[in-house]
C-alpha cells in the first residue's frame, strides 16, 4: 500500500453514556481546545443507556469552535437517509461547516428489530447502503423534486434541502469486501477501527477500497481513512499496538500513515483517566507523528539543536557518481566500551533483522534489473508492468516493487531520525557525530532512490536508459551496504546498553 498525502488529523471517538453527558461535554472541549480536528460519537438509538447522537451533536458543536463532528457511525437502518441527509445538513450550517455524515449498514439485528426497524440480510444490508447514499446525496442537491425508486428506499419528488455549507463528506464503517467496495465505488472516506481491523488486516482491506476506486475510475487518493484506534499510555514499551510511551504510538501511526494509507486517527480513550488520555494524544503524539510523515513526504524536517548538517538533498549538492558519495573515509566513529552480552530481542537485535530484510530486499531489485537488461523479461511487459504501478497489485513487477521497497526504506529511516536518533544523542553525547552523519547520509540514499526512481519511469518510454537504471541500482547497493553496515558497527551495541526503544 502506500501514502496517499492526505493532510493528517486527529481527534476523539466519545461514548454517548447518559450517566456520563457532563463528561462528555468535558472531553469534547478538550479535543477541542488541545488542537484535534475530529469529533466521533458512537451511534446505537437501541441502547437505552446512550444519549441520541444526533441531538448530543448539536449540543457538542454549540460547546466547541474548531472540531469537526460526525456520527461514528450512523445507524442507517433506525434513520431514514432522506431524514439523516437533512439531519447532517443542519448539524453543518448551525457549526459553520464542521460536519461530516459517517454512517454503517447496521449490525446488531435483534437490537435494531427491537426498535421496528428492518431486519436485513448482510447482502441486504449493502444494498440498502448503496441506495441511502443515492439518496442523501440527491437531498444535498440543489434543483428540482427527486423521484428514486429503490428496493429499500424511494423518493417521490423530495425536495432538496437544507443544503451543507462545505462539501460535505460521507465516510463509510466497512470491514467485508462488499462493504470494502462500495467504500471504494461511493464514498468520501473510511473508517475502520483497530478493535475490529487490526493493524495486520488493514493491508487487504485498503488493498479492496484502492482496487474498486480504480475500477470505477476514482482516484484512491479520494478516499479518506480515518482510523479509530485504542490503547494504553505507560512508561515501558512493548512489542504490542500502542502499549508503551508516547514515542512508541508515534512510531506506529506513522508506520500506518505511510505505508496504509491512514490520514487520521481518532483515540477511542479506555483507561481511567480518558482526559489525561487526549491530552498526552493531542500533545505529544500527533505532533511527532506529523513532523515524521512531514519528513517522509520531502517536508521540512528541523535539525536538531546544534547540529551543522553539510548535505542537503539538492541534486546539485550530491554527486553519486563520485567514489565515495558518502564520504566513508571521513565517518566519525564513538569511543567503543567494553563488549556486552546482546539483550535478547532488544532494539539493536531487531535494528539488525531489519537491515537484513532490507539488504534481502535490494538483492530482489538487483535480480529484477538484471532479468530486464538480459532479456529474459519481455520489455513490453517490462514496461506494462511499471505503468501498472499505481494499482499497487503486483510488488514483484520491475517498477512498483522499485517504488514500493524505496518507501519501506524511507519510512524506516524517517522512524530513525524521529525517534531513535535523538534518544541516543540524549543519553550518550560522544554518540552525537556518528548520529549526525547516519542522518546526513540518509539524505544521500534518498536522492539515489529518486533518482532511481526518475529513470525507471522513463524507462517505459526510453529504452536507452537501461544503463541508467543498472548504474543507479549499483550505486544505491553499494552505498546503503557500507551505510547499513557502518550503522550497525556504531549502534548496536549501545542501542542494547541504553535500552532504546524502537
Amino acid at each position: 500500500m502506500t501514502d496517499h498525502g492526505h493532510d493528517l488529523r486527529f481527534g476523539a471517538f466519545l461514548t454517548p453514556t447518559a450517566e456520563g453527558h457532563a463528561d462528555l461535554v468535558r472531553l469534547a472541549t478538550l479535543a477541542d481546545r488541545s488542537g484535534l480536528e475530529l469529533l466521533g460519537v458512537q451511534d446505537h438509538p437501541y441502547q437505552p443507556a446512550f444519549l441520541d447522537t444526533w441531538t448530543l451533536l448539536t449540543h457538542l458543536a454549540a460547546r466547541t469552535e474548531r472540531v469537526t463532528l460526525f456520527p461514528h457511525v450512523a445507524n442507517l437502518p433506525l434513520r431514514p437517509p432522506a431524514v439523516l441527509a437533512r439531519s447532517a445538513a443542519t448539524l453543518d450550517i448551525l457549526s459553520g461547516g464542521r460536519a461530516e455524515l459517517g454512517i454503517g449498514a447496521g449490525a446488531f439485528q435483534d437490537a435494531i428489530a427491537s426498535l421496528g426497524g428492518p431486519r436485513r440480510t448482510p447482502g441486504e444490508a449493502v444494498d440498502a447502503l448503496e441506495e441511502a447514499i443515492t439518496v442523501i446525496r440527491a437531498m444535498w442537491t440543489p434543483g428540482p423534486g427527486v423521484d428514486f425508486e429503490g428496493r429499500h428506499y424511494s423518493l417521490a419528488g423530495a425536495r432538496p434541502g437544507p443544503f451543507p455549507v462545505h462539501p460535505l463528506g460521507i465516510w463509510v464503517g466497512s470491514y467485508k469486501r462488499r462493504m470494502l467496495e462500495l467504500t471504494g465505488r461511493l464514498a468520501d472516506g473510511w473508517l475502520p477501527s483497530s478493535m475490529y481491523a487490526p493493524p495486520g488486516e488493514l493491508t487487504a482491506m485498503s488493498r479492496a477500497v484502492d482496487d474498486a476506486a480504480l475500477a470505477a475510475g476514482r482516484d484512491p487518493a479520494a478516499v479518506r481513512r480515518i482510523y479509530t484506534v485504542a490503547g494504553r499510555f505507560s512508561r515501558l514499551a512493548s512489542d504490542g499496538f500502542l502499549d508503551g510511551p508516547p514515542e512508541q504510538w508515534a512510531r506506529q501511526l506513522t508506520e500506518l500513515a505511510l505505508t496504509q494509507g491512514m490520514s487520521g486517527f481518532v483515540l477511542a480513550p479506555s483507561g481511567a483517566d480518558p482526559e489525561r488520555e487526549l491530552r498526552v494524544f493531542a500533545e505529544e503524539v500527533a505532533p511527532l507523528v506529523r513532523e515524521a510523515v512531514s519528513a517522509a513526504r520531502g517536508g521540512p524536517s528541523p535539525a536538531p539543536e546544534g547540529a551543522e548538517v553539510e548535505l542537503t538533498r539538492a541534486p546539485e549538492h550530491i554527486d553519486l557518481w563520485s567514489a565515495d558519495p558518502l564520504g566513508e573515509a571521513t565517518r566519525p566513529r564513538a569511543p567503543k566500551r567494553p563488549a556486552t552480552a546482546g539483550r535478547p530481542g532488544g532494539t539493536g537485535t531487531r535494528l539488525v533483522r531489519i537491515h537484513d530484510n532490507l539488504r534481502q530486499e535490494m538483492r530482489q531489485i538487483r535480480d529484477a534489473v538484471a532479468q530486464v537488461a538480459a532479456g529474459r523479461q519481455d520489455a513490453a511487459s517490462a514496461r506494462s508492468m511499471i505503468n501498472g504501478l499505481t494499482l499497487r497489485q503486483n510488488y514483484w513487477t520491475l517498477g512498483s516493487f522499485c517504488t514500493a521497497y524505496s518507501r519501506t526504506l524511507t519510512t524506516h529511516h524517517t522512524i530513525e531520525d524521529q525517534f531513535m536518533f535523538p534518544e541516543l544523542r540524549e543519553k550518550q553525547d560522544s554518540l552525537g557525530p556518528v548520529v549526525e552523519r547516519l542522518e546526513q547520509e540518509h539524505e544521500v540514499i534518498a536522492e539515489a532512490l529518486s533518482r532511481l526512481d526518475a529513470a525507471l519511469v522513463t524507462l517505459v518510454q526510453d529504452d536507452s536508459r537501461m544503463g541508467e537504471v543498472q548504474d543507479l541500482t549499483q550505486v544505491l547497493d553499494r552505498m546503503l551496504t557500507s551505510h547499513l553496515d557502518y550503522e550497525e558497527a556504531e549502534l548496536v551495541e549501545p542501542l542494547d546498553r541504553l535500552r532504546i526503544n524502537v
